[in-house]
């Protein structure tokens, strides 16, 4: 998968099959060309027997670890009670949680009156849905961009950008469905982990023909990542609801019947689209309002695009 070409040619405001649009967006991750391939060529059939294999033995282990204290500090910020003395503590007991906590307070957006000067007075002033996101990002933004691998730092910042505007999205969306929003926006993060997995060992497996991966090769991959996906949200132990939407995930043959699940398929797609569009991959204004009809309205998708542009606006020479 070492092929590069010029930018994919946009595409029109009328909505795409998700399938193409998962297949734009992977190949603007790892910087690929398009290919009018119509099936999998024998190369590209024997890696992905290959990644199979190498996926039945990978070992979640090897992800990179969760802060030790992440699971107690999502269970005292579940409970909904806990006073900031204690969740300080808690957070005190890891230097780079800290740091970050420290180092967001201090910026402009939560910049208070007065100095802060303790660990206890950041945790009050950002009270906890920004610790939750501040936990999400410090822990989940390292992992997404050190699995990079051989596509480099482009690739892994492309996933991050994915995962900011998915959990946005989901949160949103599920926000309407009764979900929980900090469950919302971790599921909208992580759904992604396993492909960094999943290109580190493609660094290594790669087709050598020199022909652009084809769709059907580039599916073979996704599944495969959303595998791995799962079996590391249950080796980190993360919230039930959460474990389940991400189950419904990769199960794609099948509707997902969760209020969470149905918002993760959803805001995936919407992330997508966003971000493909900001690169000018597609048109910015693409119309997927009417895509999920037996999940989200057409109002309520279309609103969420809107809320994704407004919060994530295209950057100068992006």
């Amino acid at each position: 998968m070492t092929a590069r070409a010029p930018p994919m040619a946009p595409i029109t405001r009328s909505a795409m099959p998700p399938a193409e649009l998962e297949d734009r967006f992977h190949r603007f991750v790892f910087d690929l060309p398009d290919s009018d391939a119509g099936k999998l060529r024998a190369a590209e059939l024997a890696t992905l027997r290959r990644l199979e294999l190498l996926g039945t033995r990978f070992d979640v282990r090897n992800l990179p670890r969760l802060p030790v204290v992440l699971p107690q500090l999502l269970r005292t910020l579940k409970s909904g009670n806990a006073a900031g003395g204690q969740l300080a503590t808690l957070i005190g007991r890891d230097p780079l949680i800290v740091g970050e906590v420290m180092r967001v307070t201090g910026s402009v957006h939560y910049r208070a009156a007065q100095p802060i000067n303790s660990l206890q007075q950041a945790v009050v002033v950002l009270g906890q849905e920004g610790l939750h996101r501040v936990l999400v990002q410090h822990v989940m933004k390292p992992i997404l961009q050190s699995n990079a691998g051989a596509f480099g730092h482009a690739a892994g910042e492309r996933l991050w950008s994915h995962a900011e505007r998915c959990a946005h999205a989901c949160a949103w969306l599920g926000k309407a469905s009764g979900c929980d929003a900090f469950e919302a926006y971790l599921a909208g993060v992580i759904c992604h982990t396993g492909t960094g997995a999943v290109v580190r060992l493609l660094g290594r497996l790669a087709p050598t023909d020199g022909a652009p991966p084809s769709p059907h090769f580039l599916a073979g991959c996704a599944d495969l990542a959303a595998r791995l996906t799962l079996q590391a949200a249950q080796h980190w132990e993360l919230p039930p609801r959460v474990i389940d939407a991400i189950t419904e995930y990769r199960n794609r043959a099948s509707p997902a019947a969760s209020p969470l699940g149905k918002a993760l398929v959803v805001a995936d797609q919407l992330a997508m689209a966003q971000l493909l569009g900001e690169h000018d991959r597609i048109a910015q204004d693409l119309d997927l309002g009417p895509a999920w009809p037996e999940s989200f309205a057409p109002a309520s998708v279309v609103r969420c695009q809107h809320d994704l542009r407004r919060n994530f606006p295209p950057r100068e020479g992006a």
